[in-house]
């Protein structure tokens, strides 16, 4: 049935026509009614609702509009017709109960018939203000009012909401409604000062419709009802939407309570149509005053509701920012810490999406959280904790907070520091959850620097604990069985163990370090400013031991220490593991790594701390009571306060750098980091203080290398055999290869490496190998201070491309650096175990290498390695030949070497690694290394075994070997099988071989009398291979073959000859010049 209809004069005929257009609801949709009638029925419903006195006819058309504005399809074009909200209002307050002194409570179930349709249409009402209230997911909406609002609408919400009550226009008769209402008068418009600067014009003919008391009260005592009401009616109209309208529902509740919800909500809807809106929205509420009452209101539909229009008007950059933002942001924040504690997620969300942007757009707004606000940010943090949404928006409004120019105080930084762990370690955690606790943390360091090392070592120790777990639970899952036989295996558990025993040392650290600056003013450690993060394991068993009357006996160093392990377990821990190294990046090591490289926190707190104790000393000292109790003269004396061990942090922390730098996500961010940068461009050129070490500068420079190789490896996703045969773009250097003299022109990092420069055909000649193999480089800026700037170097001042690469390669219980430093002597005075003789031998002197050879020898460029081998099982276990050889050779193919001619130079054991590794490139078909090595050095090669190997088979009691030293037993048919191979390369002139023989005995083993059993380790007929040159040593023992005096030592003076031999035979001739020209 299709009926159009004019506002009839006859109100019992307009009865009629609207009860069967009612009806006609049950048959067929009201989408057709207004599609035929030209949106005419939803005028005219409007029109009649509004109107006093017309009885059924209001109470009928009342119960046609809860039918349009129920139907999702029609509710948009009815209720976005102009004025239809205030005419709705108006409604709303006639005909919904008013307060007066005499109220009498009504029942939803004693609505008499004329009333049911007026029930109807404000239940309908309050559905659709309620309807996204509850929704967690999506605070944005479709708005359902149009986005050219008119003004006098606008201005009537905004009534609505500051006042609770409406004007109405003075050409509308008004009657008694017959619900103990006095009725309402009088509403205008004014326009002030134009066109653009609106206000509204009140008179004294408001209607009263409030007790005196104030209305926040009074709506508490209401709130759970509706609450209780609200929750019903959204199940029940889930159900029945389509097909009724259920009357009764809100009829309990007074107008305003109705009034308020939909004016709020008319707001919002208005404020996300367009930006017009809320220009508009702005301008009528120019005090922010309305917006203010909205947040402050009992009823929770009207917060959420004035939430959601605080953060439209707030993203508008288009709209001015006014000095009221700081009040809304208060107000919001009081929000959100009320539902947090309510568990009102949906309403935690919408004001904390306002929240965010007002601290983001005003420093008055984040001045007033960090002076008042943050204790109730932190209680919201924590009782959230299972909702990630709640706890990422938390996160994200802190990190505004801390990032701008306030900062917290350290006692702040404190409390905080264990929900910010929990919320970097938290499994559940998202990457943005994670990434700003990071941001908050990196702030907190960086603020509090040498104070803030409790918080620091605490994230390291649970960091350090976090991969321990995860690596105990990968091998409980893939029931991991390890074999003793497999010497990798025993290096391994021997890491976890070493880890486990630098947690708990770090725990205790963290607890006794921050028991000494604490336990002085606090009364209990329930009270601990710390508290949160002493909560978080491993630090809980530590905290528990903590007593107040019992003052740790702990200062700087140790904490130093027990960081020093921790760095150092780490890197073992992560070195080969790809996993752990993307978990620890994950878990923010890369803030901690850069604390501990650019900052002197240590050297700063022990500075502190002995400063601190000369002020305690001195004033004992003048009045002669010095203290007794060794306890307090231990803590109190300055001479008492050690140096902390930085430097060997720093070397450690720049290990874990270099490893994590072939992570993409790692480069990516230090990429971005000129300071880093900087700083790394500095160390590796020898200008930072406290870092002339030579590892700490490699580090540097290979890390940098790494990080500015922006192409993926092509060997990624490919299978080894494959290795070979692929072009690589940008060599990849590990941590066990270091760069000698780092600061060289030819290390500077190129902004963009030419592909076409590391493309090597197969096919090549040696020449031609020589001409297209290596890498493009390029000279360095002139200035003696570098800027993170000049990391980029300008292709065009390329400098020549060295010819060869030289590799070190270590032997027995040797080192990268300390094997080969120049010796006093050329024979070993002190007795002991060979691996402690080389050890002590390469603590003092030049390292050759890079003082003697780079300089007379500059066509090179020059590595040393760096892999585990002990003489003994008593100092841990090493790895055997072949497993050392096929970890080295995946090393080197990743860092390049073999794409240009390469001369190793070996020592002891290290000459058979190398001859491992040639074997096993040739193959596994890694040509390019086979066919570029062009000659092998050999200090004391055991090429046929060593007699030091065969002793400890005859003394088992005094040593007992590692697996390494069995290959080197006298007779071993693997070293017979790899000096073939290696004599068949030198017979078809591919490899060229010089070899060095010792001729003393070297001491081995002390005895209690004083004597020395001396030995010779490898003799002449195991030191020659059979081909190649000789060079025989004299009064040389095996430790200090490789260590020359001076630059006349045969041992240096045959090396470079042998290399200058090399450069003169694969050096390409220069071209030849055109005479005619």
């Amino acid at each position: 049935m299709i009926v159009i209809i004019r506002p009839p004069s006859n109100t019992e005929f307009a009865n009629t026509v609207i009860r069967s257009i009612t009806f006609s609801f049950t048959l067929s949709k009201p989408v057709l009614l207004l599609r035929f009638s030209g949106n005419r029925l939803g005028r005219c419903c409007l029109r009649l609702i509004t109107r006093d006195g017309s009885g059924g006819t209001q109470a009928e058309s009342a119960r046609a509009l809860a039918y349009l504005i129920s139907d999702p399809n029609v509710s948009e074009a009815v209720l976005g017709r102009p004025g239809a909200v205030p005419k709705l209002l108006r409604f709303i307050f006639s005909c919904q109960p008013q307060r007066s002194k005499k109220q009498s409570r009504r029942s939803s179930l004693d609505v008499s018939d004329s009333l049911k349709g007026r029930s109807m249409l404000v239940a309908a009402i309050m559905d659709i203000v309620t309807s996204n209230c509850d929704s967690s997911e999506n605070i944005v909406f479709k708005p359902s009012l149009p986005g050219n609002a008119a003004t006098r609408d606008i201005a009537a919400a905004i009534q609505v909401i500051e006042e609770g009550g409406m004007f109405l226009d003075e050409s509308v008769e008004h009657e008694d409604d017959g619900d103990g209402g006095g009725g309402m008068k009088g509403i205008g418009i004014k326009v002030l000062g134009g066109t653009t600067v609106l206000g509204l014009s009140r008179t004294n003919e408001l209607l009263e419709l409030r007790n005196p008391i104030p209305r926040q009260m009074e709506l508490e005592s209401t709130r759970k009802n509706l609450v209780l009401q609200h929750k019903h009616e959204n199940s029940l109209a889930q159900t029945k939407l389509n097909s009724a309208v259920v009357p009764g529902l809100w009829d309990d509740l007074h107008s305003e309570h109705v009034a308020v919800p939909f004016a709020a909500w008319a707001l919002a809807n208005w404020a996300m149509a367009s930006a017009g809106n809320r220009s508009l929205i702005e301008e009528l509420d120019q005090d922010g005053n309305a917006v203010m009452t909205a947040l402050m209101a009992p009823e929770r539909s009207v917060k959420w509701h004035g939430s959601l229009v605080a953060r439209l008007l707030l993203v508008d950059h288009n709209l001015p920012l006014n000095d009221y933002v700081s009040d809304w942001s208060s107000t919001l924040l009081s929000t959100i810490h009320q539902a947090s504690k309510n568990e009102d997620i949906p309403l935690a969300q919408v004001a904390l999406s306002a929240f965010s942007v007002s601290i983001e757009r005003s420093e008055r707004a984040q001045k007033k959280v960090m002076e008042k606000g943050l204790h109730l940010l932190r209680d919201s943090a924590k009782w959230t904790r299972k909702n990630k949404n709640v706890q990422e928006a938390l996160a994200k409004a802190l990190e505004l907070v801390c990032s701008g120019h306030m900062h917290f105080s350290l006692e702040e930084s404190q409390k905080w520091s264990g929900i910010l762990l929990s919320w970097v370690f938290e499994k559940n955690s998202s990457h943005t959850l994670r990434s700003s606790a990071i941001k908050i943390l990196t702030c907190i360091l960086e603020d509090h620097g040498p104070y803030s090392i409790p918080m620091s070592q605490g994230w390291l120790a649970i960091l350090l604990s976090e991969v321990l777990a995860a690596s105990k639970a990968a091998s409980a899952k893939g029931n991991f069985q390890p074999k003793n036989d497999k010497v990798k295996t025993q290096i391994d558990q021997s890491n976890v163990v070493s880890a486990a025993q630098a947690v708990n040392q770090l725990a205790g650290a963290v607890v006794n370090l921050a028991g000494n600056q604490l336990l002085t003013t606090t009364e209990s450690i329930d009270a601990f400013p710390l508290a949160d993060l002493f909560s978080m394991e491993p630090l809980v068993g530590p905290s528990k031991n903590l007593k107040k009357d019992t003052v740790p006996k702990f200062d700087v160093a140790d904490s130093a220490v027990a960081t020093l392990k921790g760095i150092k377990a780490l890197a073992e821990l992560c070195s080969d593991d790809f996993s752990c190294q993307e978990k620890i990046t994950d878990y923010g090591v890369l803030c901690l790594l850069k604390r501990l490289l650019l900052s002197d926190d240590y050297e700063k707190l022990a500075a502190i701390t002995a400063y601190d104790a000369s002020k305690i000393h001195e004033p004992q000292e003048r009045n002669g009571n010095v203290p007794n109790k060794s306890s307090e003269s231990g803590n109190n004396d300055p001479s008492s306060v050690r140096v902390p061990p930085t430097a060997h942090i720093r070397r450690h922390a720049a290990r874990l750098l270099t490893i994590l730098s072939l992570l993409p996500k790692v480069q990516k961010i230090m990429v971005a980091d000129e300071a880093w940068c900087s700083w790394l461009e500095s160390c590796a050129n020898g200008k930072i203080s406290g870092c002339s070490d030579l590892k700490i500068q490699s580090y540097a420079r290979a890390t940098l290398l790494n990080i500015f190789c922006h192409e993926e490896s092509a060997n990624d996703g490919i299978s080894k055999s494959d290795t070979a045969k692929r072009w690589k773009p940008c060599p990849r250097y590990d941590d066990i290869i270091y760069l000698i003299n780092p600061e060289l022109p030819h290390w500077k990092c190129p902004e963009k490496i030419d592909k076409d420069v590391f493309r090597k055909e197969s096919s090549s000649s040696e020449t031609t190998a020589i001409d297209n193999s290596g890498k493009s480089v390029t000279k360095p800026s002139t200035d003696d201070d570098v800027s993170s700037s000049d990391v980029h170097v300008n292709r065009s001042e390329s400098v020549e491309t060295p010819l060869f690469d030289v590799v070190f390669i270590h032997g027995l219980r040797g080192g990268p650096y300390k094997t080969w430093r120049i010796s006093e002597d050329k024979s070993s005075t002190k007795s002991g175990l060979v691996e402690k003789i080389d050890q002590e031998a390469g603590k003092l002197g030049t390292f050759w290498p890079g003082e003697w050879l780079s300089a007379d020898f500059r066509q090179a460029r020059m590595f040393t390695l760096k892999y585990k081998t002990n003489l003994t099982q008593w100092s841990g276990a090493s790895l055997p030949l072949q497993e050392v050889s096929s970890m080295l050779l995946e090393k080197l193919v990743a860092a390049g070497i073999g794409d240009r001619p390469v001369v190793f130079v070996t020592h002891s054991m290290g000459g058979l690694v190398v001859k491992q590794m040639l074997y096993k490139a040739k193959t596994e078909n890694f040509d390019n290394l086979v066919n570029n090595t062009i000659g092998v050095i050999f200090y004391s090669c055991p090429h046929f075994g060593s007699k030091l190997a065969d002793m400890p088979w005859r003394m088992g009691l005094v040593l007992r070997p590692a697996p390494s030293i069995g290959e080197l037993r006298s007779g071993s048919a693997k070293l017979v099988e790899l000096n073939d191979f290696t004599r068949h390369l030198h017979k078809k002139g591919l490899l060229e071989v010089l070899s060095f023989c010792e001729t003393k005995v070297t001491p081995i083993v002390e005895g209690y009398g004083g004597w020395a059993f001396r030995m010779e380790i490898v003799p002449i007929e195991s030191a020659y291979p059979g081909f190649g040159e000789l060079v025989v040593l004299e009064s040389t023992d095996h430790i200090n073959s490789c260590k020359p005096v001076s630059r006349s030592d045969p041992s240096y003076t045959e090396t470079l000859e042998f290399l200058k031999k090399l450069k003169d035979r694969y050096t390409p001739p220069p071209p030849k010049l055109d005479r005619g020209s």
